[in-house]
């Protein structure tokens, strides 16, 4: 073997058009059939063929109005809408697969603590132990009103309540039920031993939960914790919970210093900071000869549209639909104005204008993390940037659907086994266990929440 194993999710949501905007129309695309059960059933069978870690599903609470004023364009492409409940999938992907992992996108900002972790601890009953929660405190302005706020609480308040909100499911799932709590014992006729199971009687800042929790003790307690939070803040929560990382970047440079971050962030919070496995968004374009692929990438670009990609990027910040082309950023930014903070964050070179950020969004071979070509060519892409950057896998986005993840099952994922670089059989029961290595299905004791265990858990 020359290298760690390369772990792999494929990242999607049940929406028409999810990252690859205006490909929703390429006619062997399946995508929107997102409604249907049977599809999800396929693409589960699909993922597990392919020896895929997980899915990984986002998940939005409203629609992105911050370009084009207002909700327009995104309901034109399908950007994120309509879209449904990730969550009501999992039980019935997880029916037909045995290894398949599930991550599903929760908002610690809209959502109940005490709900969730009930939700969370019955799919990890359903799927033995397969699933992740990706945490998440929701951007959009427009989840707030929909979830009967005036306005949008701050962002670094966000995190606040989410770090409250770990701490009571924390409580939950490892501290209510202790060990040996659950009985079955059909002779006595006692299932769950009363002295074993505690209320946690929590009382905090933005949360007061009684307790105890409702479910018993799931294969893994408390599910996987994924985090893409890109912010100091989204990093330094990241550093102190995320057991799983999606890390962005604008340029190889930051998405090499983000991943650094990250570890250096965990060591300093006193933890294994190898035990954090970081993630990378991957794009995929492949074909038996790299002029297959080639051709196969020219026949998707000529349908992709800049304005879902444009929607997506400033959904919550600066609108720049009615600015003029030949206006250059830098001098929008410099003018102020809605939005002028929230477009600071790109890196765009200077004299870039509008127009060419319009003329590039759609562009597929521009995005960061993007390789293309025959299976040896992508497979080696793919190991110089585990190696390069110290990522541990990809979340892999779709072009079409099954095309893109079929195409990397059928060309890739056979070089990168041959490479010793892929597993060739699933050998872990939880997916805990599929990060971590076999026995370790519950919290490492370096983890925060592992201290909520009561002694003798």
């Amino acid at each position: 073997m020359s290298g760690k194993y390369i772990h792999l999710c494929l990242l999607d949501m049940p929406t028409v058009s999810h990252n690859n905007y205006g490909l929703w129309a390429y006619p062997a695309n399946q995508h929107p059939r997102y409604k249907d059960l049977d599809y999800w059933i396929e693409v589960a069978r699909l993922l597990e063929r392919g020896k895929f870690d997980a899915i990984f599903f986002a998940d939005v609470l409203a629609i992105s109005e911050g370009y084009g004023n207002g909700p327009g364009v995104a309901l034109r492409e399908g950007m994120h809408v309509p879209n449904i409940d990730p969550f009501l999938l999992i039980a019935a992907m997880a029916a037909v697969t045995k290894h398949l992992g599930f991550a599903v996108t929760g908002s610690t900002t809209y959502e109940p603590p005490f709900g969730l972790a009930r939700r969370m601890s019955t799919l990890d009953h359903l799927t033995k132990g397969r699933v992740g929660w990706n945490v998440v405190t929701s951007y959009l302005p427009g989840a707030a009103r929909n979830f009967s706020l005036d306005q949008q609480i701050s962002h670094d308040e966000r995190y606040e309540i989410a770090d409250e909100y770990m701490e009571v499911v924390y409580k939950l799932w490892e501290g209510s039920w202790q060990d040996g709590a659950v009985l079955n014992d059909r002779v006595r006729q006692i299932y769950a031993d009363p002295t074993k199971v505690h209320r946690i009687n929590h009382v905090g800042k933005y949360y007061q939960v009684q307790g105890p929790h409702l479910a018993e003790p799931s294969p893994q307690r408390t599910p996987v914790i994924f985090q893409a939070g890109s912010s100091d803040r989204g990093r330094r929560f990241a550093a102190e919970h995320a057991e799983a990382v999606f890390v962005g970047g604008y340029t190889m440079e930051s998405l090499r210093r983000n991943v650094a971050d990250v570890r250096a962030a965990a060591a300093a919070a006193g933890r294994d900071s190898a035990a954090i496995k970081i993630f990378s968004e991957l794009r995929v374009v492949v074909g038996r000869t790299e002029e297959a692929a080639r051709a196969k990438l020219a026949d998707l670009q000529g349908m992709s549209r800049a304005d879902g990609y444009l929607a997506h990027r400033f959904g919550s910040g600066m609108d720049l639909s009615p600015y003029a082309r030949s206006e250059k950023i830098e001098d929008i930014i410099a003018a102020g104005g809605p939005g002028s903070d929230h477009i600071k964050r790109y890196p765009f070179p200077p004299g870039i204008t509008v127009g060419e950020i319009f003329d590039d969004a759609a562009r597929l071979d521009r995005k960061l993390m993007f390789a293309t070509g025959n299976p040896v060519q992508v497979a080696d892409q793919i190991e110089a940037w585990v190696d390069d950057i110290g990522l541990d896998g990809f979340l892999l986005v779709q072009h079409t659907t099954p095309g893109t993840a079929a195409d990397f099952i059928d060309l890739v994922v056979p070089e990168l086994q041959r490479r010793g670089r892929y597993r060739k059989e699933y050998e872990e029961s939880t997916l805990r266990e599929r990060f971590l290595g076999g026995g370790n299905a519950r919290l490492p004791a370096s983890h925060p929440g592992a201290g909520y265990r009561r002694l003798g858990n």
